[in-house]
């Protein structure tokens, strides 16, 4: 039933939307910044608050005749400030509610969502509380019938027990003292929906609180003439002796008071807890969506970044959230600004209107981050709002801990970041150590995030190479270094049950060693066979641990592959170009995965040669970069891979 229900509201709401969107446009629909409005109208209603009160008497024989004379004796001016604020104070209502109506509806309050929901439940009793307590302030007959209603609805509870209603049963009983205090009540709630509300907005990342000029111009606009056709005005001078036989009422804020005469105080207060009870307990309760809750990894292009996207969160608050520049506008996939390509893995997408996806553009692969929720691990590419490699990276200083030569060119660099805590990073990625002048040279994490009480680097030293030369030559432990990072969307995919084929030319080598290791670690079953390209025998620098990993492991294997084999490698296993020697063996290569990460010139022969043998861009995975171009280098070196450590 409840499926149901949500179903037809967000129907409801989205069959609002369109017709809205046709007047509006899609980034001016107001549906779409309910919260910005919200906030918007607060501001209003603060504005023309503290105009008010300055020609607001404080006391009872005041309170009404200072009113009088701001609206009519201002008419021009005091009698319109006096409706803005009525208005305004009804339309923060009236959108704090469709706000909350329509995140209920879309699923937007469970989850790491619950505490935004709670703290807006709070912020809704706190500005209802505040507008019911604006009514009391212009001694008026609403006024009377208003504070005698709520002192009857407060007075049947145990700790006040009828004290309050004496305080109004005559025009002697109201002093001046009491007035006061409802004043300063009316000073008092807004700051606490102030408050709240900051706290409310931290929890969404990026939060828009203005809404677009055009529509406040036109929300100002509209109570500037609502309060010019029908002012607000007073109802007569408060008469303790009698009971007004009529108010005119506002629904927008006095709701309960017909529930108060018509059920009683006790009846009353029972259904406000239960109700205000069941939407804080709305985030728990059924139907609960199916399936454990847990993170998801999300590789993003082009920032080259892999964070963390929790169920139940969009893509578009897990990047804002790690301060990427992801573009959107509505939010509530109305506008289409935040399309993105959904290069791998599955997502759950909520209702959107069809105008910002099409049929065509989902089944090429297009998804709406604004609505896209994570069902597993995924990879998406966007178009940034700006450059997001301007963007700054969180910088590390390390002490070096290690240094250790693999080989006659390969060097194993161990750091330990500042303060000793463990870098959190995916099997795969990379670090820039940044130079003295702001020169980056990018190297690959060499070993699995399990055991990464230290950074383990593999640098290979370039010839006239800055920072390679330095470590071979006179870095030593105990030296500190600044890096930025993780880096780099080259991991370890672990959604499939396909054999895997890793690709590793020279220092290559570093990044598969961290995503097998990850995979022994936590027992990934799958096949695995890492193909090792050098020139000759010397460059497999830890072919022994290769070796042994095949020894532990009967769902591994190692081949390795010499280019250019010398006589004294006395070299007998498999010879020749690395992509060649996998296609010679798997010729077809639709039910596979490859990982190949080497030369710029190895990747670019050997990804096109994988898919003529069968298979599926999707499954084929790579990475290689050039050196910077610090200055020339010959043939022999110009294309090394930066990720396995060769940027000089």
């Amino acid at each position: 039933m409840f499926n149901f229900l949500q179903t037809l509201v967000q129907r409801a709401f989205l069959a609002v939307e369109k017709p809205l969107s046709a007047i509006f446009g899609d980034r001016l629909n107001p549906l779409y910044y309910l919260g910005a409005i919200t906030y918007f109208l607060l501001w209003v209603v603060i504005g023309t608050g503290l105009y008010l009160y300055a020609f607001f008497e404080t006391g009872v024989a005041g309170a009404f005749d200072s009113v009088e004379a701001l609206t009519h004796g201002q008419w021009f001016f005091g009698g319109i400030v006096r409706s803005v604020h009525r208005y305004a104070s009804d339309g923060l209502m009236l959108s704090m509610v469709l706000h909350l109506v329509r995140h209920a509806t879309f699923d937007h309050h469970r989850g790491l969502r619950w505490f935004s929901w709670v703290s807006g439940v709070l912020l809704m009793w706190l500005t209802y509380a505040s507008g019911v307590n604006g009514y009391m302030l212009p001694w008026d007959r609403l006024s009377q019938f208003v504070v005698t209603a709520t002192t009857e609805w407060f007075d049947v509870l145990p700790l006040i027990g009828g004290s309050m209603t004496r305080n109004f049963i005559s025009n002697a009983n109201v002093s001046d003292r009491l007035f006061s205090l409802l004043a300063f009540m009316h000073i008092g709630l807004p700051l606490s929906v102030l408050a709240v509300l900051w706290i409310h907005t931290q929890r969404t990342p990026s939060a828009k609180t203005n809404p677009p000029r055009p529509l406040m111009i036109g929300i100002m606009v509209s109570l500037v003439v609502l309060s010019l056709i029908k002012p607000a005005l007073s109802q007569g001078r408060v008469d303790m002796a009698t009971w007004p036989a009529t108010v005119h009422f506002d629904w927008f804020y006095l709701p309960a008071y017909p529930l108060i005469q018509g059920w009683g105080p006790t009846k009353t207060w029972l259904f406000s807890i239960g109700a205000t009870v069941l939407l804080v307990l709305m985030p728990w309760l059924p139907p609960q969506r199916r399936g454990k809750q847990k993170s998801w990894s999300m590789a993003v292009h082009p920032d080259e970044r892999i964070i963390s996207a929790r169920s139940g969160e969009t893509l578009l608050d897990a990047g804002l959230r790690e301060d990427l520049p992801m573009p959107f506008e509505c939010r509530n996939g109305g506008c289409g600004v935040c399309k993105a390509t959904l290069l791998h893995g599955k997502v759950h997408l909520q209702p959107y209107q069809e105008s910002a996806l099409t049929a065509a553009e989902r089944a090429a692969g297009k998804t709406l981050l604004c609505c896209a929720e994570p069902l597993s691990d995924v990879e998406i590419e966007y178009v940034p709002q700006h450059n997001p490699k301007a963007l700054p990276l969180k910088q590390y200083v390390a002490r070096v801990t290690r240094l250790e030569p693999l080989s006659y060119d390969v060097m194993r660099l161990c750091l330990q970041t500042e303060g000793g805590s463990a870098l959190q990073f995916y099997a795969g990625q990379y670090i820039n150590i940044v130079l003295g002048d702001g020169a980056k040279r990018s190297f690959s994490f060499a070993a699995a995030p399990h055991t990464a009480e230290e950074i383990e680097l593999h640098v290979r030293l370039v010839p006239g190479g800055r920072f390679t030369t330095e470590v071979f030559t006179h870095m030593k432990v105990g030296d500190t270094l600044r890096f930025e990072g993780p880096l780099g969307a080259f991991t370890l995919r672990e959604d499939s049950e396909k054999p895997i084929i890793f690709v590793a030319g020279s220092t290559g080598f570093a990044p598969v060693k961290s995503m097998l290791e990850h995979a022994f670690h936590h027992g990934l079953n799958r096949r695995m066979i890492l193909y090792w390209g050098v020139r000759s025998r010397r460059d497999l620098y830890l072919g022994s641990l290769a070796e042994q990993w095949a020894q532990e492991h009967a769902n591994f294997t190692f081949i390795p592959v010499l280019s250019d084999a010398r006589p004294e490698d006395d070299w007998s296993g498999r010879t020749g170009l690395v992509h060649e020697a996998i296609l010679a063996d798997f010729p077809d290569l639709s039910q596979h995965q490859v990982y190949a990460c080497g030369s710029v010139q190895m990747v670019a022969a050997a990804q096109p040669a994988f898919v003529k043998h069968g298979i599926s861009t999707d499954d084929c995975f790579s990475d290689a970069f050039h050196l910077a171009p610090q200055k020339p280098l010959d043939g022999q070196h110009a294309d090394m891979v930066k990720l396995g450590g060769s940027n000089v």
